[in-house]
């Protein structure tokens, strides 16, 4: 598996209808790609968000961040949403599960 979160924070003026339509076709566009497992995203209380996406290995991670829509929303991103973000990507991820079976 190969773990890519992704920590951001938003602009105040960003226009948060256009931020929602892109996000909501990123997501729908990752999930189509090859290798893709699963993406969860998270606000926390002073507004950062952290986004977090699974992938079956590292080609297809860089795989989609090579998407042409992709990039050009990343650019958007950039220009229109963000005040600044950081990305993390591990491919050494050490797992550890605990869940109670009902």
């Amino acid at each position: 598996m190969y773990l890519v979160v992704f920590r951001s924070r938003k602009r105040a003026d960003m226009d948060g209808a256009a931020y929602a339509a892109d996000a909501a076709a990123m997501e729908a566009a990752a999930a189509a790609m090859p290798g893709y497992l699963s993406f969860k995203s998270y606000v926390a209380a002073d507004g950062q968000t952290v986004a977090i996406s699974e992938w079956a290995d590292q080609a297809a991670a860089r795989g989609w961040g090579r998407h042409e829509e992709h990039r050009r929303v990343q650019a958007r991103g950039r220009e229109d949403y963000y005040d600044g973000y950081t990305l993390f990507a591990a491919g050494d991820v050490r797992i550890h599960r605990f869940g109670r079976q009902d």
